[in-house]
């Protein structure tokens, strides 16, 4: 997966396309890219905006005070890093996962990813294994905001390929489960309650 940080990261939109967006008067949204996006928004849309621009205000304000807007010839550049708790509320429904509480991920959005994180913990994979398997093996964006000194990250993850991730987490599961099994006498085979047992099951680890 790609980090986007918007702590880094400045979103280039063209100067003519955002004008006639905001002269609408309708709802757009901007994404990671600078597009303009319309409703219905997809779960390929990641986005740094959603909301009717006030087509009074001059086109460095028309977004909002928490928007660090420049215009630069036909393009305006956008900061959006302030507007963090916003662009989570927006973005989480459409969202993979959601990394952006200290409690850390506790689920997935999708059923299939979902029923493999749940019966996964029966053998102490957490979710941060699997978020963690899939930042690295899968496509797609994690955007965030993260910083070093002093250390910050608050995250949402998507999946671009939703099918290969329940895959790549299956098999890696699977793997884990089979070894427990054969090298951990916490659980081995004979002494699985019935939660580890239809876990077992349900990976193919048996």
């Amino acid at each position: 997966m790609k980090k986007f940080n918007l702590f880094k990261e400045i979103i280039t939109v063209d100067k003519n396309s955002l004008q006639v967006a905001i002269d609408t008067q309708k709802t757009f949204g901007i994404d990671i890219g600078g597009k303009i996006c319309h409703e219905p928004f997809t779960t390929d849309d990641i986005l740094i905006y959603i909301g009717i621009p006030d087509t009074k205000a001059a086109l460095c304000e028309a977004l909002g005070r928490k928007y660090q807007v420049v215009e630069d010839g036909s393009r305006v550049l956008i900061k959006a890093f302030s507007n963090w708790q916003e662009i989570i509320g927006f973005n989480t429904p459409r969202a993979t996962y959601d990394d952006t509480t200290g409690d850390g991920v506790d689920e997935f959005s999708t059923k299939e990813m979902e029923d493999i994180g749940w019966h996964a913990a029966e053998f102490n994979i957490n979710y941060r294994t699997l978020v963690e398997l899939l930042e690295e093996k899968c496509e797609g964006t994690l955007i965030c905001i993260e910083q070093e000194d002093p250390y910050q990250f608050s995250g949402l993850g998507f999946i671009s390929e939703k099918k290969h991730a329940a895959e790549t987490l299956f098999e890696y599961c699977q793997k884990e489960v089979k070894r427990l099994i054969e090298e951990d006498e916490d659980f081995a085979k004979e002494s699985l309650n019935d939660d580890e047992l239809e876990a077992a099951e349900f990976f193919k680890a048996l």
